[in-house]
């Protein structure tokens, strides 16, 4: 892949991608800019790896996904959602964001399941996908949606 052509297919998926990031981050925009740069700097440092053997977007969201859980090994989970409130505070932009609690809620998913949801519920990605993208079975994604979709809902109390 020439520079000019990874150029252009990263403007073409650079909304995306910092959209399932953003999702990933729980709405911490500058967490998700800051892995959307790790990423497509990896991304560029492995161009020469990509073959157009799939879609640029699933390789993409592959390494932003591998650069993620990179960040969260050194972070901790959040185990509920008064903790979470804790700890971000009320700040203007956080209290004004319009999906505050899912976001909130997402943090406490661990990252595994978190990217599961995401990718599956925000982004469109059939089970298949997500296991090429997060390398992991199916069953084992089947297990992470589903987990995380139960915790969701009693954290939500849906």
């Amino acid at each position: 892949m020439t520079r000019e052509e990874f150029i252009t297919q990263v403007e073409r998926e650079q909304g995306a991608l910092r959209g399932f990031l953003l999702a990933l981050c729980c709405g911490r925009k500058d967490d998700a800019d800051d892995l959307a740069q790790d990423a497509l700097v990896k991304a560029y440092i492995s161009s020469a790896g990509y073959h157009e053997k799939g879609k640029f977007r699933s390789w993409l969201f592959k390494i932003a996904h591998n650069t993620f859980l990179n960040h969260q090994a050194s972070c901790r989970t959040m185990e509920s959602l008064d903790e979470t409130r804790r700890l971000i505070g009320n700040s203007a932009a956080d209290s004004s964001f319009e999906h505050q609690d899912l976001y909130l809620a997402l943090r406490t998913l661990p990252p595994k399941e978190r990217s599961s949801i995401t990718l599956f519920y925000l982004n469109g990605y059939s089970v298949k996908e997500i296991a090429q993208i997060t390398e992991t079975s199916e069953d084992a994604v089947k297990k992470q949606l589903s987990r995380g979709r139960d915790k969701l809902k009693e954290r939500l109390k849906l």
